[in-house]
């Protein structure tokens, strides 16, 4: 491994995080660089590897916007972590904790009397014309004054060592919960190190997070529901906001989840509205409420803003706080922290000029080539300029354009990045780094989290960080004696018998009708795949012309194989072909859209089989050449569906989520069932012994009836294995019995009305008399009338099968009552 205590990696114009400037080891590096040196290239690969995978199965992902190889990308961690001392990070702690107090201050003045802006501390015209200032927000007042509730600052070390404030995150700063993550699975690849160098924890920080927003909330007698409001799974940092519901206990909802009422907001569950006291967001301002700010919006919650104003829910970070994270704001914070507190700024900001000030303008004219050229508003489209990479006509036009619009642009100079190593294949690499760090309100000021959020660039010369240009992240060590309990995840209040809970009170309806139709899609996708599976199998062999005949007669019948085109075209199209909507890979896209959709529901190894199934998928662009590819693809796939399956039943708790979840595959499996046997009898293959060899495979009972039989298949028995019998979870009376109980569970939960008409089909179902098929006392033509007739029934119970999910739909999920329904039908 190189050693990258060699001199020739320095430079002066760049500070070194683990060099000085003599090249020596600076002494908190000492013990991890021992470490590392003390390593092989292979065991560090193994480990880097090692956090790879566990950040794969933990499904941790950072999507990139317009990318279209972006959805779902993994997160990206180097092996190493930064390490800061004890001494240097209490003044990076106490100077992050100064300045989000400042900027509170800042806030509730802009939101009251605006003293600064009359004094002439702030522009009235960069705070009017900034986007995120709202008009509706003025004057609202919020708990304890509170606007800021969690803050960020991005930091960046100059060459002297000093850190340097480059960008204030006050609207919904995110990167608190991959901070946590990295933690968790850093410290797992350094164990002993980890205790050794005593890094202090990060739970404290949660904790009083929690603490804060359960204090402030206007819950009155109650206990406080506070809920994490999120945009969406296509945001950037939607696994975050997912994490973070989970560590922090709170339903993680959508916009839609929500309804204000009398200027109440209530979150729409199972069991009806539950009174929501505090928000968490991860919305941008103009987001959040349609009616008053942006009409266009449909993330948001109508009326959500009347609900702050009457003081009936609190909104973190409070609603118009992104108006400070206008980089022209930076120049103006010394002078009003000297006027509001008569401090310093123990962390600075870089050096930064708003053009909307002749003064400031003519300087930024001036000292063009050495600055960069930033929009002082979100509504101002353009990239960031460097004006040391424009030529001179170049210049000239930005010249010009300042001139014209002056109030538009910011001048700021360019932070020099310190550089820190990173693992790169087989040898140590220095990047450039910055630090995210992260402030929370408390009851006795603003605590910081001691870590952050250390990003990397992505490549060695780079002059910005970013993670949308495909950066990485370090988990951050601060060294420091740990308290002698630790930091543990403590109670905000003492729990006892009277406050027992065996459901879950809050969840959503859309969570819950994502989980019916995730238990319905897994089933869609394993008759899919194995009917495909049937097929593609007769294809390859072509044993049996006669079954393969009736195999893709009842495809055709069940919407699963195109009509028209060759047999290949046909099976590559219902394979591979995501624009046709009956397509394995299309079903498969609405199955990992619905897991998305509930993934907070699911435990670590249940998502973790989805993953594997989403890879397996993703592979089937590369097997659309070889038909055994694509078998040997449906086997694995078949495979993984079961896993589901199986963590349905053994790994969730029986809530009523899961009742409907459980509910969606006993309606999905029936329809199946019903309808491809209903197609098969309905045949000339009916009682080909091929042909019920596969019926068998399709109800994936084979190995129950060759157990059993010991012999051939045969009609009566496979019809009395796959019809009637109580026993076979495969059976369609078997799945129509257990889904009539669950139906009767959500009609005493709920009062859902009876399914009368599916409870009369499974009776004429059980009540089918086999006898009927027999040649020697019924002639052929009287044993076609039966089947036929036995086709009928089928045919109306998968109907009936449908219908109920479309009731249950309305009922449940679009809250329509049993009147409305009537009219709708």
């Amino acid at each position: 491994m190189a050693d990258l205590s060699d001199r020739s990696s320095l430079s002066a114009a760049t500070y070194h995080e683990m060099l000085a400037a003599d090249g020596a080891v600076r002494p908190h590096w000492q013990a991890l660089y021992a470490h590392v040196q003390r390593s092989s290239p292979a065991q560090l690969a193994q480990r880097q590897a090692l956090l790879n995978r566990q950040l794969r199965e933990n499904g941790v992902t950072y999507n990139i916007y317009a990318d279209p190889d972006g959805a779902d990308r993994p997160w990206e961690l180097d092996l190493l972590p930064q390490v800061i001392p004890a001494a240097e990070w209490q003044a990076i702690g106490q100077g992050v904790a100064q300045r989000a107090r400042l900027l509170n201050a800042v806030l509730a003045d802009i939101y009251g009397p605006q003293q600064l802006i009359g004094e002439g501390l702030l522009p009235a015209e960069l705070v009017h014309g900034h986007n995120n200032f709202l008009w509706p927000c003025q004057g609202i007042s919020v708990p304890e004054q509170t606007f800021l509730h969690v803050y960020a600052a991005d930091l960046a070390r100059g060459p002297d060592g000093r850190w340097w404030v480059t960008a204030d995150r006050t609207q919904a700063p995110s990167g608190a919960g991959y901070a946590l993550e990295n933690r968790t699975v850093v410290s797992r690849a350094f164990p002993e190190l980890y205790r050794d160098l005593h890094v202090q924890h990060l739970a404290g920080f949660f904790r009083t997070l929690q603490q804060s927003l359960a204090r402030l909330a206007p819950s009155e007698w109650e206990t406080p529901l506070v809920v994490l409001l999120t945009p969406g799974r296509f945001n950037e940092s939607y696994f975050e906001h997912l994490y973070l519901a989970r560590q922090l206990g709170y339903p993680l909802v959508e916009g839609s989840d929500l309804t204000v009422r009398d200027g109440t907001v209530f979150l729409k569950t199972l069991s009806g509205l539950r009174r929501v006291h505090a928000i968490m967001r991860r919305l941008d301002d103009d987001f959040c409420d349609p009616l008053e700010l942006r009409t266009d919006s449909a993330l948001g919650v109508p009326g959500l803003l009347d609900a702050v104003r009457q003081g009936r829910v609190l909104v973190a970070n409070a609603l118009g706080s992104g108006v400070l994270e206008s980089p022209g704001l930076l120049g103006f914070l010394p002078a009003i922290s000297q006027r509001l507190f008569g401090e310093e700024l123990s962390l600075p900001s870089i050096a930064t000029w708003w053009c909307g000030e002749p003064a400031a303008l003519e300087q930024a004219v001036e000292k063009l080539p050495e600055l960069l050229f930033k929009p002082a508003f979100p509504s101002q489209s353009f990239q960031p300029l460097l004006g040391r990479d424009l030529d001179d006509a170049q210049r000239q036009a930005l010249v010009e354009r300042l001139r014209a619009r002056p109030y538009a642009y910011v001048a700021q100079e360019l932070a020099q990045l310190s550089q820190a190593p990173v693992w790169q294949a087989d040898h140590l690499q220095a990047r450039p780094v910055g630090m995210r760090v992260y402030a929370v309100a408390s009851a006795d000021g603003y605590r910081v989290l001691p870590g952050g959020l250390t990003r990397v660039a992505a490549q060695a010369d780079a002059e910005v960080v970013s993670m949308q240009r495909g950066g990485a992240s370090k988990d951050t060590w601060v060294l420091g004696e740990v308290a002698a309990q630790g930091e543990q995840w403590q109670a905000s209040r003492s729990l006892g018998v009277a406050d027992l809970i065996r459901q879950d009170p809050y969840l959503p309806s859309r969570v819950v009708e994502n989980l019916f139709w995730f238990g319905r899609y897994c089933e869609r996708c394993d008759a899919s795949a194995r009917l495909l599976r049937i097929l593609l199998s007769g294809y390859l062999d072509g044993d049996s012309p006669q079954a393969l005949d009736a195999a893709v007669t009842l495809a055709e019948e069940l919407s699963l194989l195109p009509a028209e085109g060759t047999l290949d075209a046909r099976l590559r199209t219902a394979l591979l072909d995501p624009a046709w909507g009956f397509s394995l890979r299309a079903n498969l896209q609405r199955l990992q859209w619905a897991a998305g959709q509930v993934r907070g529901k699911l435990s670590r190894e249940n998502w973790q089989a989805l993953v594997e199934l989403q890879r397996e998928a993703q592979r089937l662009d590369d097997l659309s050449a070889d038909f055994a590819e694509l078998l040997d693809f449906l086997n694995r796939l078949i495979l993984a569906l079961a896993a589901l399956s199986g963590f349905a039943l053994d790994d969730m708790t029986r809530d009523e989520g899961w009742r409907f979840l459980m509910t969606g595959r006993r309606i999905e499996r029936v329809y199946a069932l019903s309808s491809s046997l209903a197609s098969f009898l309905r045949g000339p293959g009916d009682a080909d012994q091929v042909g019920l060899e596969w019926l068998l495979e399709l109800a994936n009972s084979s190995i129950t009836y060759r157990s059993r039989y010991l012999a051939v298949a045969q009609r009566v028995p496979v019809l009395d294995l796959l019809l009637l019998d109580e026993q076979n979870p495969h059976a369609v009376l078997f799945q129509l019995k257990a889904l009539l109980r669950s139906l009767g569970r959500l009609q005493a939960s709920f009062g859902t009305p009876p399914e009368a008409d599916l409870a009369q089909l499974a009776v004429r179902l059980q009540h089918f008399d086999l006898h009927s098929l027999e040649n020697p006392l019924f002639g052929e033509s009287s044993v076609r009338a039966v089947l036929d007739g036995l086709a009928a029934l089928l045919t109306e119970i998968a109907e009936a099968s449908e219908a109920v999910s479309d009731r249950l739909a309305l009922r449940h999920f679009a809250h329509v009552d049993i009147s409305q329904q009537t009219v709708s039908a």
